[in-house]
């Protein structure tokens, strides 16, 4: 079977490897579609993310879609496997299990191949009117579901979203839905901003560094944002986010930063007494996920602004990298 394999910064290999045989309580899976992550390109651009580091040639792709092997079910994927016996886990917390395992990450190998094994209880069946592209966008949009979660939003809260990559963009799809009065978006990508307002933003700013902060805090009237979401994974984003956010108001960090460091104005925040979430990936929020999208109520369709076969992995991650369009889909 075809897999391709990141072998050092900026370079990604085609192999032809062994079909993998399923272990007990796995499924053996055809994949069909899978989306190149912001989390991705750290490790295509950095080999690796945080503290992670390549250490062997890895297999990338946590967001995916596959077809079931032995019953032809079409099915998104979960991509964290955590212990489930630890006390996060029992607690309801598997998203911040210390010993989970995630697709594409460390030395389990992700979705980017023809085939592969995975659990069967972390599979969830996809409603025939999703394609296969919609499936491989269920993993983004449970990160901003969760991240919205954590924001705690209200009917008529003023919402800031910092980063309007295709989180950034779920983020201001759900804040619609939640019923935010106002909802500021920043970028420093004009067309990013376009799809912001196309999307439901009420107000789309250009980013400059920082510089616009002033003018995201007078479109609120000088009153700040109730709940501000850094999607950016830039420190000036969040420096931004900290400076819109109203006294008292809540900043949701769901970023991550290139160099596993994150830095805002301590005297602001505190004066403000902000309070500060950080998002780790999702929980519980495939079904949400499913739903939100069968029923038309959230576009992940529209997200999709590149197509590559497998074959062309590498230069599906070079338009990644560079920042053109909003979601890049390998179609397998």
């Amino acid at each position: 079977m075809k897999t391709v394999r990141l072998h050092a910064s900026g370079d990604l290999r085609l192999n032809d490897e062994p079909v993998p045989t399923p272990a007990k309580g796995e499924a053996l899976l055809r994949v069909t579609a899978v989306g190149v992550c912001g989390s991705d390109l750290h490790w295509f651009s950095e080999s690796g993310i945080g503290d992670a580091r390549l250490e062997q040639p890895l297999v990338l792709g946590h967001e995916f879609a596959a077809v079931r092997m032995d019953d032809g079910q079409r099915v998104a994927v979960d991509p964290a496997i955590p212990c489930g016996d630890c006390d996060l886990c029992r607690a309801g917390h598997p998203n911040l299990c210390p010993q989970v395992c995630f697709a594409g990450h460390g030395r389990l190998d992700g979705a980017l191949r023809e085939q592969m094994t995975w659990p069967a209880s972390l599979l969830y069946p996809l409603p025939d009117t999703l394609s296969d592209a919609d499936g491989a966008l269920l993993e983004p949009l449970g990160v901003a579901l969760h991240a919205v979660d954590l924001g705690h939003l209200r009917l008529g809260t003023r919402v800031g979203v910092f980063g309007c990559g295709p989180i950034g963009l779920l983020i201001i799809q759900l804040a619609r839905l939640a019923g935010a009065a106002q909802i500021i978006a920043t970028d420093p990508l004009p067309y990013r901003l376009e799809a912001a307002r196309s999307f439901g933003a009420t107000h789309a700013i250009l980013a400059d560094n920082g510089l616009e902060a002033p003018e995201v805090w007078e479109t609120t009237a000088r009153r700040g944002v109730e709940v501000a979401f850094e999607a950016a994974g830039e420190n000036a984003a969040v420096e931004t986010a900290v400076h819109a956010a109203k006294p008292g108001g809540e900043l949701v960090l769901v970023g991550i930063p290139t160099d596993d460091r994150t830095s805002f104005s301590a005297t602001a925040a505190r004066r403000k007494g902000l309070t500060l979430r950080l998002c780790r990936r999702m929980k519980h929020t495939y079904p949400r996920a499913i739903a939100l999208v069968e029923q038309s109520r959230v576009d992940v369709h529209s997200l999709v602004t590149h197509r590559f076969p497998l074959e062309q992995a590498q230069r599906a991650f070079e338009v990644a990298a560079r920042r053109q369009g909003l979601k890049v889909i390998l179609e397998i």
